[in-house]
C-alpha cells in the first residue's frame, strides 16, 4: 500500500527542485536518504524531510510492519510550479526589470518494490496475432 507526502509552496524554483527529484526517482529509500543528506544543493534538506515524512506515513498506514524491512522505493515524485511572486527592480533610465520569485509543490509517493509479473507477459498488453 502506497503512502503520499506533499510539500506546498516551497520558495525555490521548480527547475532546481526537479534536478533532485530526477536524482532519487525509483531509488530505494535508504539510498535516496543518503543521497539527499550528502547533496550540496539547498533544496536537498526539505526534500529529505519530505521523504522521511512519506516513510512515516507508510508506517502509519501499515501498522506492525517496519519500513526498513519492506523494500520501500520512491515510486513517484512530482514537482509542480506554485505561485510566483512578481517584484520590480529599478533599472537604468527609469525602467523597471521584473523579478520572478518562483516556488513549487512537491509530491512523493513511496511503495513497496513490486516483483509481480503480469498475466499476459510483457507490459500487460494482449498479443498482436493476426487471425484472418
Amino acid at each position: 500500500m502506497e503512502a503520499v507526502a506533499k510539500l506546498r509552496n516551497y520558495p525555490t524554483s521548480p527547475r532546481k527542485m526537479r534536478l533532485l527529484a530526477d536524482l532519487i526517482r525509483g531509488m530505494a529509500i535508504e539510498n535516496a536518504i543518503a543521497t539527499l543528506e550528502h547533496h550540496p544543493k539547498h533544496p536537498a534538506t526539505p526534500m529529505g524531510k519530505l521523504l522521511k515524512s512519506a516513510i512515516n506515513n507508510w508506517e502509519q498506514k501499515n501498522e506492525g510492519i517496519s519500513a526498513a524491512d519492506s523494500n520501500l522505493v520512491v515510486k513517484t515524485i512530482m514537482v509542480d510550479g506554485a505561485r510566483t511572486l512578481r517584484r520590480m527592480r529599478p533599472a537604468p533610465q527609469g525602467r523597471g526589470y521584473r523579478i520572478r520569485k518562483r516556488s513549487n509543490h512537491v509530491t512523493i509517493i513511496v511503495d513497496t518494490k513490486s516483483t509481480e509479473v503480469s498475466k499476459n507477459g510483457s507490459n500487460g498488453r494482449a498479443s498482436k496475432n493476426n487471425h484472418s
